[in-house]
């Protein structure tokens, strides 16, 4: 069976700087693998250009085998793929709902179903549907903005630092929730700088560095191993 997502060999960059030379990241259906590296590695820029937002200059991105490179994001959530950032993530003038709302944009039917299911998961939310989104905690906004991008009922989901400046506490509880989405079934490629708690969630893990891969496998090989342990998590 072909990966859900590939992307292979993506040279990318912003202006004349090249940041990725050459990447590549596998997701199996139901997987969830964690890309994690230095600051300046490149793991946002990856997620930018798999999801549209930035051009890739070569390589290759596939949804199932069908090439995908360089579609707009608009037409790439057509093809089951959502998209977290890790800043300006809701609309803050807009209450919880109407965010949901807006992430079932091309959605033609069961969006009353889908809230349901979606306020199931995020139960914290549903009892807050008429509040504006600009009155959250940072944790609450990374929950709402999980939970709008699951509006479609993606396939693949990508995550750009879901972790980011939150509480050890709210870290836990996005993890969490993150667990329970990749349960049900959606594939996610999760970059995070928190690696240990990634790779700890994660079915396999990618490390780059300057923009390339420097190494990849099983999770808890990863977690294991020496070079990870020293460089990324602490060790």
């Amino acid at each position: 069976m072909k990966p859900v997502l590939e992307a292979r060999d993506i040279v990318a960059g912003y202006g004349e700087v090249e940041i990725l030379h050459g990447a590549s990241v596998v997701l199996q259906d139901g997987e969830m693998v964690a890309v994690i590296g230095p600051n300046g590695a490149g793991k946002s820029t990856l997620l930018r250009a798999i999801f549209g937002l930035l051009p890739v200059r070569s390589g290759s991105v596939t949804i199932r085998g069908a090439d995908v490179t360089n579609l707009a994001p608009d037409r790439l959530v057509g093809h089951g793929l959502s998209y977290v950032p890790q800043v300006e993530n809701v609309f803050p003038s807009l209450t919880i709902l109407e965010n949901l709302q807006m992430g079932a944009f091309v959605r033609r039917d069961g969006v009353r179903d889908r809230l349901d299911q979606v306020f199931a998961l995020f139960p914290d939310l549903a009892g807050r549907r008429g509040e504006q989104a600009g009155r959250l905690s940072g944790g609450q906004r990374q929950m709402l903005a999980l939970a709008r991008a699951l509006m479609l009922d993606p396939i693949v989901l990508l995550l750009d630092e879901p972790s980011a400046s939150l509480s050890p506490k709210m870290v836990d509880a996005i993890f969490e929730r993150i667990g329970r989405i990749n349960q049900g079934g959606t594939a996610v490629l999760l970059v995070e700088q928190n690696a240990r708690q990634a790779l700890s969630l994660s079915h396999r893990g990618y490390v780059l560095a300057m923009g390339v891969n420097r190494l990849e496998g099983e999770a808890k090989g990863l977690l294991e191993n020496e070079e990870v342990g020293r460089l990324y998590l602490g060790a």
